[in-house]
């Protein structure tokens, strides 16, 4: 927090004063997220997953490239290794969990929602494993038994029969896996934004991520014949990009970073639990959909254990 003339400013001592807004913002991000999950990213699902992407990170990355000008002499703050951890960072939790998740809720096409995003919760067990596995970051000895409590919560809520029979035709499960997948690719992003904004404040983060993140996405979508669909999008569908944009994507990464940058992970971890449950809400009343009872019941051992781990002293360091 800024100071001025060696004196805190108002701004600092304001801050200080208030410091739950920094969690809280991290909470407004999530819930952002869960909207964008069920309302907002179901819309796009007839456009390839590369396509809607590349679309909503590039189209935020070129608004904010003015503002990424009037900073840019904090560029010159960053190393050479933040600039590799911003990369990371892009590659992981922009490029692949975002495409793994959109991949996820556009197979179930507005159906079970919730259980994908759920799956996505597994996250912060994946980035205490990690850091404890990459950065050798030292574990409580009950975190293995949380994370083994928390994947079998995370099993219920994919398998709501117990037992896996993916010929059913039901695409729950297939997009649990996405989920899964995102939950490991945040993860792991996680552990490498903890480098990543040590050099520099959470707007430049922002923009480094989204610029990056265009440009990963851009080569899987010449890759995969995605930029096709560009000339197809229609007008609802830019509208509903343009909303993702101003919602729950650079607006609710830019909140989220802020929040970050000034909230422990364990606090952040939390905060972040606004995502499954405001998906679970909002796929109740906007699409008349609830999970069943095994699934009830695995959600509810899955944040019990996030929970339990995020409360940790030293479950990851700052």
């Amino acid at each position: 927090m800024e100071r001025f003339g060696g004196k805190p400013s108002l701004y600092f001592l304001f801050m200080k004063k208030h410091l739950w807004i920094f969690p809280a913002m991290i909470a407004l991000a999530a819930t952002l997220w869960g909207l964008d999950g069920v309302v907002l990213r179901p819309a796009l699902y007839s456009l390839p997953v590369t396509t809607v992407v590349f679309m909503e990170h590039m189209i935020a990355f070129v608004i904010m490239i003015p503002f990424l000008i009037y900073e840019r002499k904090k560029l010159k703050q960053i190393t050479k290794q933040g600039y590799l951890y911003f990369l990371l960072v892009a590659l992981f939790g922009g490029a692949l969990g975002t495409l793994a998740i959109t991949k996820g809720l556009f197979y179930v096409n507005f159906s079970n929602l919730s259980a994908v995003i759920l799956m996505q919760k597994l996250q912060p067990i994946f980035a205490i494993f990690l850091a404890w596995l990459l950065l050798k970051e030292r574990l409580p000895k009950k975190f293995f038994g949380y994370a083994i409590l928390a994947l079998i919560g995370a099993y219920a809520v994919a398998f709501p029969e117990l037992v896996p029979n993916f010929n059913t035709g039901d695409k729950t499960t297939v997009a649990a896996m996405f989920g899964l997948l995102a939950a490991l690719c945040w993860g792991a992003s996680t552990v490498f934004s903890k480098g990543a904004l040590k050099d520099t404040n959470f707007r430049i983060g922002t923009y480094l991520r989204f610029g990056f993140t265009s440009l990963i996405v851009l080569i899987f979508m010449l890759g995969t014949g995605g930029y096709t669909a560009i000339p197809s999008i229609t007008s609802l569908q830019w509208t509903y990009l343009f909303i993702i944009i101003f919602s729950s994507g650079g607006v609710a990464m830019l909140l989220y970073y802020f929040g970050l940058k000034h909230t422990k992970a364990s606090v952040s971890t939390i905060a972040e639990l606004g995502l499954p449950l405001s998906a679970v809400i909002f796929e109740y009343f906007i699409h008349g959909k609830i999970m069943n009872t095994t699934q009830f019941i695995g959600a509810g051992i899955l944040l019990f254990s996030i929970i339990m781990v995020s409360r940790m002293k030293n479950a990851i360091t700052e």
